[in-house]
């Protein structure tokens, strides 16, 4: 990826007004991969405390938008054409972190695998809670 490509992400993440408002952090951003960190807050859970899942599709939405834009090497804008996630298990943790890999980039359509774990404050480790195939079409 050119360091221009790369710029081009990080100031669309930067200036998105909703990614600020879940205080979500970009992790890595290479050619086709994707990783994202969103912080939970109260209004992201469900009583018992773990993300909804209204949350978890909307940082696989993002995350694998920005998968695809990384795929190619141009300027570009993307759609969401078809969007399934599977939950695993609930997300009990402190942070969703997203992880997004083109599998298959096409001129206009690409496919897109989303992984989505959850991480705990007072541990390293990650637990894998829904796993998501997104079907992206580009537009621009």
């Amino acid at each position: 990826m050119t360091p221009e490509k790369r710029k081009l992400i990080t100031d669309s993440f930067n200036r998105s007004e909703t990614l600020q408002f879940y205080k979500a952090e970009l992790l890595e951003v290479e050619t086709d991969f994707i990783s994202m960190k969103i912080p939970k807050m109260e209004m992201m859970t469900r009583k018992a405390g773990m993300f909804n899942g209204a949350m978890i599709a909307s940082l696989v939405d993002v995350s694998s938008g920005y998968a695809a834009v990384s795929h190619y090497a141009e300027d570009c804008y993307v759609v969401t054409v078809e969007l399934k996630v599977n939950y695993l298990r609930p997300a009990m943790g402190d942070a969703l972190v997203s992880k997004s890999y083109v599998i298959k980039g096409g001129g206009k359509i690409i496919v897109v695998r989303t992984e989505i774990y959850v991480q705990s404050e007072n541990s390293d480790s990650e637990s894998h809670v829904a796993t998501s195939l997104v079907t992206m079409m580009k537009i621009k």
